[in-house]
């Protein structure tokens, strides 16, 4: 049978517009059914934090539960990994952090790329770092500490939460930007390495202020700077640490990714759902309590976020010589 051209036209205009039709619509209805948020780390890590913040907003707003998946094991590889293999349908999420963009360095055998295999959904938040030393180090500034170090080559311990963890790297970023010779002592977690800072047996650390703030204020530990572009709310009198080592910034970030191919109009809703929380009381004054700032954006913005903090810790991981497989 023969159509008439106008009928052909019309036929054709219609299934272009089915699959537009369907992506609304998809968009619109999502989600019909619980998401799963894969947390790759312990509770009651930053990282478990972060997911459990963003499951309840979420929840809260799409009326469908995000429940957390805490999946831990090699750094955040583990549960990484669990993500990237899961199918790309948007109802599987994972939280990545600055340890993704280390790992991609530090690991020599990952099974997955996580620039290539991860999309970038929303940045949550960032957390910089306090440089802080004990009370015995002389130095009360970052020029006097760099002083001190350089007369003092490999006579300082610079503890961390461990190889490749962020106050890690941002130790061997100082010591690669300023040419200091310290020992790095990595610990099983910041506890750990906090409670041997305070006794003497460590010099320095790196460390998020919400771990140490409470030992600044009363003097047992002495901050010399913050890793921020700017100063710290809950440390106004810190200078920043880039104003004596040009261009010096770490922080540990948080986000949302989601298996790569997943469905543009859900991560864009998801996109739209997390920015939403950073308007909210309550979320603002619990990102403060963490000594975070907001990052929002498009996801276009995370995925440079990534590649951008992906090169750098490559830079730093391979002039620090560490490895982990």
């Amino acid at each position: 049978m023969r159509l008439p051209r106008r009928q052909l036209l019309h036929l054709a205009a219609g299934a272009v517009a089915l699959p537009a039709a369907s992506w609304i619509a998809r968009a619109q209805t999502y989600p019909t059914r619980p998401v799963r948020l894969i947390a790759p780390a312990p509770p009651g890590g930053p990282i478990d934090i972060s997911a459990r913040l963003i499951g309840q907003w979420l929840s809260e707003r799409l009326g469908q539960p995000f429940t957390i998946e805490n999946r831990p094991g090699a750094g955040v590889n583990m549960g990484t990994e669990a993500a990237v293999r899961a199918p790309a349908d948007g109802y599987t999420l994972v939280l990545v952090s600055a340890g993704n963009a280390i790992n991609a360095t530090l690991y020599e055998k990952l099974s997955y790329n996580f620039i290539r295999d991860v999309a970038p959904v929303a940045g949550f938040y960032r957390v910089p770092m306090v440089m802080e030393v004990n009370p015995s180090v002389p130095a009360k500034t970052v020029l006097e500490f760099i002083a001190y170090a350089k007369a003092n080559p490999g006579k300082l311990n610079m503890g961390s939460a461990g190889i490749g963890s962020p106050q890690h790297v941002a130790g061997e970023l100082f010591k690669m930007m300023t040419g200091v010779d310290m020992i790095h002592v990595p610990y099983r977690g910041v506890g750990p390495a906090l409670i041997d800072l305070l006794g003497g047996q460590m010099q320095v650390m790196f460390d998020s202020p919400p771990a140490s703030i409470e030992h600044i204020r009363a003097g047992t530990l002495r901050a010399l700077g913050v890793t921020a572009a700017t100063t710290l709310e809950v440390l106004p009198d810190t200078p920043i640490v880039g104003n004596f080592v040009p261009g010096f910034e770490a922080s540990a970030w948080y986000g949302v990714g989601v298996p790569k191919d997943a469905p543009a109009e859900i991560i864009d809703k998801l996109n739209k759902e997390i920015n939403a929380a950073f308007d909210d009381p309550r979320m603002k004054r619990r990102l403060a309590d963490m000594g975070g700032t907001a990052l929002a954006g498009s996801p276009a913005d995370f995925g440079k976020l990534i590649v951008v903090e992906t090169e750098k810790w490559s830079k730093v991981v391979k002039f620090s010589g560490a490895k982990l497989d």
